[in-house]
C-alpha cells in the first residue's frame, strides 16, 4: 500500500526524528511495520497521528492503547535493543509494538489479557519470533525469563519489582513512571543482583491498572 508506506515515512521523519529518535534499527523497523492491521476499523485514518490510540473495545473493563509514536519511539530507543536480545512486551495490546521489536531482536514475548492476546494473534497472523501470552501484566512471564529488555506499554505508579526480577544481568526495563503529566520515561537496569533507575524525559501515557498505586487507609 503506497499511501501507507508514505504515512510511515512521514511518521518517522515528522514525529520521531524531530524528537531525537534516531536509532537506525528502530526507525527501519517502524518503516517496515504498518500500523493499519493493529487499529480498529473506524480508526484507521488516525493510525499515524501522534496520540495514544484506543485499540480495545470501548466497553472493555480496562482499555488498551497503542502508545503515541513519539512516546513509543523514545521508550524503545532508551532500551537500545540488540539483535541478540530477548524482549518482553508488557501490555502489548493488539501487537504493533511486538511486531516492531521482532524486527530488531532475537525473540519477543508479548503479554496482555486474553482479549487483547486474541486480537494480537489475529493481527500478527503467525509472525515468527513472537510468543503471545495471556496473564497479569505485573507478573510478567517468569517461565521465559530472563529478558534482556522489558518494555511496559503504559504508565505505572509503582516500581515493577516482579518484572525487574525477570531481567538478565545487563538487562533494561522502560516504562512511563507517574500518572498524567507527572509521568517520566524511566529506565531501569540490572547489574548483578542490583537494579537502579534514571528518569529520562517527560511523557504521559495511559495508566495500567496492574501498576496503579494501591490506596492506603487512614484511621
Amino acid at each position: 500500500m503506497p499511501h501507507d508506506a508514505q504515512q510511515r515515512r512521514q511518521l518517522v521523519d515528522g514525529q520521531l526524528r524531530t524528537a531525537d529518535v534516531n536509532d537506525k534499527a528502530l526507525l527501519a523497523a517502524i518503516l517496515e511495520t504498518s500500523r493499519l492491521p493493529f487499529v480498529r476499523g473506524a480508526d484507521k485514518s488516525f493510525a499515524y497521528i501522534d496520540r495514544d490510540l484506543l485499540v480495545s473495545a470501548e466497553t472493555a473493563a480496562e482499555p488498551r492503547y497503542m502508545l503515541a509514536p513519539m512516546t513509543f519511539g523514545r521508550m524503545a530507543q532508551a532500551v537500545a535493543i540488540q539483535p541478540s536480545d530477548r524482549v518482553l512486551d508488557v501490555g502489548c495490546g493488539t501487537g504493533w509494538s511486538s511486531a516492531v521489536f521482532a524486527r530488531m531482536a532475537a525473540d519477543v514475548t508479548a503479554l496482555d489479557n486474553e482479549t487483547e492476546i486474541a486480537a494480537a494473534r489475529a493481527a500478527l497472523n503467525g509472525q515468527d519470533r513472537i510468543h503471545l501470552v495471556a496473564g497479569a501484566l505485573k507478573k510478567g512471564v517468569a517461565a521465559k525469563a530472563p529478558y534482556d529488555v522489558i518494555v511496559v506499554e503504559g504508565a505505572i505508579e509503582q516500581e515493577p519489582t516482579e518484572l525487574l526480577a525477570q531481567l538478565a544481568d545487563g538487562g533494561r526495563l522502560v516504562a512511563v513512571h507517574g500518572k498524567g503529566q507527572a509521568g517520566r520515561i524511566t529506565l531501569w537496569s540490572r547489574s548483578g543482583s542490583e537494579t537502579g533507575s534514571v528518569a529520562l524525559l517527560n511523557a504521559a501515557a495511559p495508566l495500567l491498572s496492574d501498576f496503579a498505586m494501591v490506596p492506603s487507609f487512614e484511621f
